[in-house]
């Protein structure tokens, strides 16, 4: 052991041993740290493609959230444009006017539906020309500028509103006849949207709204807002223009009627001035005709009666004759009169209760006779115990009379006569009905004027006045009731009147 070189011997064996393991043991750790490198680079790589995906997803919700965020202002501007439409069209829907109707589109109205500037021109066919109606955000020189503009090439704008369709700066073709650089120029503007006015009829034109704002840009949205308000200005338009239409017509129609009215006023002053003209002249004449046929009448008695002497037959059949057309004038003579009297309001009629059954009955006794003499039948028919009705005892006697003496004459034998009369609303009605020969309809209407007499067989054999039924009439009215008749040829005719109750 004490031997040097076997010390040594051992001590390089042990050096060398010393480096071989140290070299192992780098290995190993180089191998070990190869291996932890590969790993991490893994892992490196992996959270690389982690981040750049993040960064991938990060920008699609940013781009997401501007497009959400540009969608969002969009719809506000849509909702808020709505609302001011809705605000507009309500205010335009209140006026008639045509003047009226562009005043109410204002700067502020125009500012929520996104625009700073308007105009509005209608094409007026007589002048052949666009006219400014409306001007928001120009000054009156600009106007003028943009007015000879589009006189310069009205027939595009013609074309424009013939078409029937808006258009827009944004979605204007490049192929277009409208050329968008020289509009925007011209209307200083950087977006605009045109749309016609188009009224059923009337004055035809175009809205023109436009914003300067390089960062607004127009949409198909604004486009459809503009859209609607034109189309509500044109419906605005047609009701001021039929609403101007009908006012004028209401006008011309008020001042035909006054006129009118004035000329009827001035008709019926002038047919009561000749009526109370009539009234006159037959009153005085019927009173003049009085004393000479008073006259005649009482000579022809005196020559008939032979005071003065015996007459000859002859003379004494034209006295006769003279006296019996005496008669009958101073019958005409009396009527007149009593009608003359009853219109002028000079007749004295004694207003009381009276008994209708008891004037029935009375004028139907004085008729029986002509009924038998004749063979016709009278029956009278009234409806319980009649209310006392208001009126003259004489005038409504006369008026029973002569519609009775009226059936019978034109009642055949073996015809038949009812009186009728029943209670109707506070009055009571008569109705006289025969089964006589009828009256042509034709001659209804005129059956009560004076001296109207019908064409027919019995009136051409039977002499008249044609007074009766005109008294009648007067009589009738005078009461404050209404006569009337209803009649068919060859089946007969029913006169009916009205008396009011007593109150």
């Amino acid at each position: 052991m004490d031997n040097p070189e076997v010390i040594l011997n051992i001590i390089t064996g042990s050096l060398k041993l010393i480096n071989i393991l140290a070299i192992a043991g780098m290995a190993i750790g180089l191998f070990f740290t190869i291996n932890k490198s590969r790993e991490l680079q893994k892992k490196s790589d992996k959270l690389t493609r982690s981040l750049e995906e993040m960064d991938g997803q990060a920008k699609l919700i940013v781009r997401t959230d501007m497009e959400l965020n540009k969608t969002q202002e969009e719809l506000d501007k849509k909702i808020s444009g709505l609302y001011a439409l809705q605000r507009l069209s309500r205010s335009l829907s209140t006026t008639l006017e045509e003047g009226q109707i562009f005043r109410r589109i204002t700067a502020s109205c125009l500012e929520e539906l996104g625009f700073e500037k308007a105009c509005v021109l209608l094409w007026h066919e007589k002048e052949n020309k666009f006219i400014i109606h409306l001007s928001i955000g120009y000054l009156e020189n600009e106007g003028h500028i943009i007015k000879s503009f589009i006189d310069s090439e009205q027939d595009k704008y013609l074309d424009l509103i013939k078409k029937e369709r808006a258009i827009s700066s944004t979605l204007l073709q490049q192929d277009s006849q409208i050329d968008k650089n020289k509009l925007s120029h011209i209307f200083k503007v950087n977006s605009f949207v045109i749309s016609p006015i188009l009224p059923k009829e009337g004055k035809k034109g175009f809205l023109f709204v436009g914003t300067d704002n390089l960062d607004v840009a127009v949409t198909a949205g604004d486009e459809e807002l503009i859209t609607i308000l034109t189309n509500q200005v044109g419906q605005a338009i047609e009701n001021a223009r039929l609403f101007e239409t009908t006012w004028k017509a209401q006008q011309e129609l008020e001042k035909k009627v006054e006129e009118r009215t004035h000329e009827l006023t001035l008709a019926l002053e002038e047919v009561k001035k000749n009526s109370k003209r009539k009234t006159d002249f037959i009153s005085s004449v019927s009173h003049e005709l009085r004393t000479p046929l008073t006259s005649i009448k009482g000579y022809a008695a005196i020559l008939l009666e032979e005071k003065l002497g015996k007459l000859p037959a002859p003379v004494k059949e034209r006295l006769a004759k003279i006296n019996l057309h005496s008669d009958e004038l101073v019958q005409m003579v009396n009527g007149l009169l009593d009608i003359a009297r009853i219109e002028s309001g000079r007749a004295v009629m004694k207003m009381e209760a009276q008994d209708l059954k008891d004037i029935v009955d009375k004028t139907a006794d004085l008729i029986m006779i002509q009924c038998k003499n004749k063979n016709v039948e009278l029956v009278t028919d009234l409806k319980g115990k009649l209310p006392a009705v208001t009126g003259d005892r004489t005038q409504l006697e006369r008026v029973f009379i002569n519609l009775l003496g009226n059936a019978v004459k034109f009642t055949p034998e073996k015809g038949k006569i009812t009186i009728r009369a029943q209670v109707k609303n506070n009055e009571v009605q008569v109705d006289i009905s025969d089964t006589g020969i009828g009256i042509p309809p034709d001659a209804l209407q005129s059956l009560f004027q004076e001296f109207y007499r019908v064409d027919n067989d019995v009136n051409q054999q039977v002499k008249g006045t044609g007074l009766g039924l005109s008294l009648v009439k007067h009589i009738i009215e005078a009461h404050k009731g209404k006569i009337w008749i209803e009649s068919s040829l060859g089946k007969g005719s029913t006169f009916s009147f009205t008396l009011p109750l007593m109150k």
